[in-house]
């Protein structure tokens, strides 16, 4: 099977490292990425699997999308706001891959099909988190289950991923994975202003306070619109906000069987921060502002956090949120939604 992965940064270098054991695998990605691969090769971490290397002779390296015209498949993991200039491009080099997105976001495989007519684009869904901990290693550094569509397609990739040692499904219902996922990925933005560890992160009652208060308006936005957020653990949807809430102790007790973070792990949005790059605060918060507006409705809470990462966003020294501050913020636009 030959395998190119379409944004080779934390994800793809992780996506595309571990299949490279079963597949032919090609990254496409940024010299910066790259530079340090050629010289130290690719290692990967965490994620309940021994450390894995791979030499820098075994590893394919490419800047541009021609590389993936003889793909069986392809995996995109571009941030979002480069997916229309990423089906620009495959389209460009041609080939009939199928063509997965393994992105944060709802919007990414319908802007794929757009771009890409007559090809099978497929949507998928990271669960974990990867950090790029050294420039040529990569660590998981939360658990879950990849996913994605469910069809004639799927059964080669599943079989592959599992061969490499991936945990992964299929699925016949992903827009209510997606759905579930940006539920979960509300957590960004709260854990990016923190500047904490996601684990020390979560461990604070008032950042997780702060993201149930996003997690309830998404919900409703949910309702309003008729969709049902798809259960992929333990806990039903509507019962994480008050799950959240709880006091420390019992959280980590009641969370240490499902959610499984250790000391490494950051979200990606604390790394843009932190870095001075764009963040996917659009397809996160900025979704579920869009998501209530067209249904009559407002969701001042993620208003509020996405004009505060925004403000944030390129100044590579983004202000510290205490708990308590954070939280004090998002209950007064809670409370006083169009800021009168």
């Amino acid at each position: 099977m030959k395998i190119a992965v379409f944004g080779a940064g934390s994800i793809g270098c992780h996506l595309g490292g571990t299949l490279a054991g079963v597949a032919e695998v090609t990254l496409i990605g940024r010299p910066s990425v790259f530079d340090a691969l050629r010289a130290e090769g690719l290692t990967l971490t965490g994620g309940g699997r021994p450390e894995t290397h791979v030499p820098a002779a075994d590893l394919r390296l490419a800047q541009d999308a021609g590389a993936a015209s003889g793909a069986d498949y392809v995996l995109v993991t571009v941030k979002s706001g480069a997916t229309a200039h990423a089906a620009a491009e495959l389209a460009e080099a041609g080939g009939d891959a199928v063509v997965v997105s393994f992105q944060n976001g709802l919007r990414n495989a319908p802007v794929l099909r757009e771009g890409l007519p007559g090809r099978t684009v497929l949507a998928g869904m990271v669960p974990y988190n990867v950090a790029r901990t050294a420039p040529a290693a990569f660590h998981q550094g939360t658990s879950g289950r990849l996913m994605f569509d469910d069809g004639p397609h799927s059964a080669e990739l599943v079989a592959a991923m599992r061969s490499a040692g991936l945990d992964v499904e299929a699925r016949g219902d992903m827009p209510g994975v997606q759905h579930a996922k940006l539920l979960m990925n509300l957590n960004n933005a709260v854990n990016a202003l923190s500047g904490l560890p996601l684990r020390e992160q979560l461990g604070r009652r008032a950042y997780r306070a702060c993201l149930a208060l996003c997690q309830r308006e998404a919900l409703a936005a949910f309702r309003a619109a008729g969709i049902r957020p798809s259960k992929m653990g333990p806990l039903p949807p509507g019962l994480m906000p008050a799950v959240l809430g709880l006091p420390d102790g019992l959280f980590r007790r009641l969370a240490a069987s499902t959610l499984r973070v250790d000391a490494q792990a950051r979200s990606s949005m604390s790394d843009d921060l932190r870095l001075g790059r764009p963040t996917e605060i659009a397809e996160l918060q900025g979704e579920v502002v869009a998501l209530a507006g067209k249904h009559g409705a407002e969701a001042p809470v993620n208003a509020r956090l996405a004009e505060l990462v925004r403000e944030a966003e390129g100044t590579g020294t983004p202000r510290t949120w205490t708990g308590p501050d954070l939280l004090a913020e998002l209950k007064a636009a809670e409370a006083n939604p169009r800021g009168g």
